[in-house]
C-alpha cells in the first residue's frame, strides 16, 4: 500500500516581513553642573601651603615621638629588669630624645597655629578685597546701564520736544502764511478797486468826450442845414414896380433838422 506524500505546508503570499527593531535614542548623559572656579588669592594660596607643610610635618614628627616613647618604655622595662648602667643611660638617652621629639612637635604646632591664624587673616582680607572690587565693579556696571539708559531717555526727551516744536513752529507758520494770504488779498483788492475806479473814469470820460463830439456834430449839422435850406436872394429887377418883400417858410427848416438826426443815428 503506498503512503501518501506529506505535502509541505504552503507559504503565505503576503509574508510579514520582519521589521528591524527601532532604535531607540540614545539619551545624552545628563551633564554635572560644572562648579564654578573660585580664584584664590596667591597671598592666601601662599599661607595656605605653609600650613599644610605645618601639619605634615606634625604628623611626621608625632609619628617619631610614639615611636620614641614606646622605645622609651622597652627600655626603661629593660633597665628595671636588669638594672645595669648601660641600660638605664639607654632608657635616658630615649627619654631625652623622646623630649627633643615633644618639644618639636609642640614648636611645629605653636608655628601651624600661627600659621593658621595668618592663613586666615589673609584669607580675610582676600575675601574683603575681592568684595570690594565686585563692588567696584558692580557699580561700573550699574553706572553703564544708567548711563544707557538716559542716552534713551535723552532720546525719548528730544524726539517729544522736536515734535511739539515742530507742531508749534507749523502753527505759527500757518498763522503767519494767514496774515500774509489775508495782506496780499486786500491790497490786490486794493489794486482791483483802483483799477475799476480807473476804468470807470475814463469810461465816464469817453462818454463825455463822445457827447461833446455828438453835441458838436449836432451843431455843424445844424449850421450846414441852415445853410443849405436859406433861399438865394433875388436879383434885382427894375424899379418899375415895388413888391412887398415876403418871409422864408420854416418848413424846410424842420426837414433839415429831421435829416441831420438820421445822420447822427446811422453813424
Amino acid at each position: 500500500m503506498a503512503t501518501a506524500k506529506k505535502k509541505a505546508p504552503a507559504k503565505p503570499k503576503n509574508a510579514a516581513r520582519k521589521t528591524a527593531p527601532k532604535k531607540s535614542a540614545r539619551k545624552s548623559p545628563a551633564r554635572k553642573p560644572v562648579a564654578a572656579k573660585v580664584t584664590v588669592a596667591p597671598a592666601v594660596a601662599r599661607a595656605n601651603e605653609a600650613l599644610d607643610k605645618l601639619n605634615k610635618a606634625i604628623e611626621s614628627e608625632k609619628k617619631s615621638l610614639a615611636t620614641a616613647r614606646k622605645k622609651v618604655e622597652t627600655l626603661r622595662k629593660k633597665a628595671q629588669k636588669s638594672k645595669s648602667k648601660m641600660d638605664k643611660r639607654a632608657a635616658k638617652a630615649a627619654s631625652a630624645a623622646s623630649a627633643k621629639v615633644s618639644a618639636r612637635v609642640k614648636a611645629l604646632r605653636e608655628r601651624a597655629a600661627s600659621a593658621k591664624k595668618r592663613a586666615a587673616e589673609t584669607a580675610a582680607h582676600a575675601k574683603a578685597k575681592a568684595a570690594k572690587i565686585a563692588a567696584q565693579e558692580k557699580v561700573t556696571a550699574h553706572k553703564a546701564e544708567l548711563a544707557l539708559k538716559a542716552e534713551a531717555d535723552k532720546a525719548m526727551a528730544l524726539a517729544k520736544h522736536a515734535e511739539k516744536w515742530v507742531k508749534a513752529r507749523v502753527k505759527a507758520d500757518t498763522k503767519k502764511l494767514a496774515a500774509l494770504e489775508k495782506q496780499l488779498v486786500s491790497k490786490l483788492a486794493k489794486a482791483e478797486r483802483k483799477l475799476e475806479a480807473r476804468a470807470r473814469a475814463a469810461a465816464k470820460k469817453a462818454m463825455a468826450a463822445e457827447k461833446k463830439a455828438e453835441a458838436r456834430i449836432k451843431a455843424a449839422l445844424k449850421k450846414a442845414s441852415g445853410k443849405t435850406t436859406a433861399k438865394p436872394k433875388a436879383k434885382a429887377k427894375p424899379k418899375a414896380k415895388a413888391k412887398p418883400k415876403v418871409k422864408a417858410k420854416a418848413k424846410p427848416k424842420v426837414k433839415a433838422k429831421a435829416k441831420a438826426k438820421a445822420k447822427v443815428k446811422a453813424k
